[in-house]
């Protein structure tokens, strides 16, 4: 269920919790080939099916840069901010992949605010650590330090 937020200050007292969980998404075969044609990463054990059936994961896997693109979505269905007019993405400070995504793996996203302050022109910088799961797996595909800035 979707989180929302009125003010800046409700978001911020969050620090320190686990705030939201995203949507479930499937990650396609579509989705890795066009990811594959717009970073140029055509990998065997992404992008040939045949030849990734009979390789180290029996299927082919999702790129890790696939998975972490996936974030804005992941924030999107999990929360909003009434006052923002404005999100950008600041940047990473850690990530890790920490295991493979199957093709037509379903993925979603568990946020905890580390970190959240005031920044200027009125808005807030928000570091979280994202960490995305697979159905089915008691293991992360990928853990991540997300920062984040909302502007009024």
């Amino acid at each position: 269920m979707k989180k929302h937020f009125n003010t800046f200050k409700e978001l911020q007292a969050c620090v320190g919790q686990d705030v939201a969980v995203s949507d479930w998404c499937v990650v396609t075969q579509a989705q890795i080939n066009q990811f594959a044609d717009a970073t140029h990463d055509h990998q065997w054990i992404h992008v040939d099916e045949q030849k990734a059936t009979n390789g180290p994961f029996g299927t082919p896997i999702a790129h890790g840069f696939l998975t972490l693109s996936l974030l804005p979505l992941f924030f999107e269905s999990a929360f909003s901010m009434a006052q923002t007019r404005m999100g950008v993405n600041y940047g990473l400070n850690k990530v890790r992949f920490t295991a493979p995504v199957p093709v037509n793996s379903r993925l979603r996203a568990h946020m905890h605010l580390l970190a959240c302050e005031d920044i200027e022109p009125a808005g807030i910088q928000m570091t979280w650590r994202v960490s995305v799961e697979r159905e089915g797996s008691d293991k992360p595909v990928c853990v991540a330090e997300s920062l984040v800035r909302h502007y009024a």
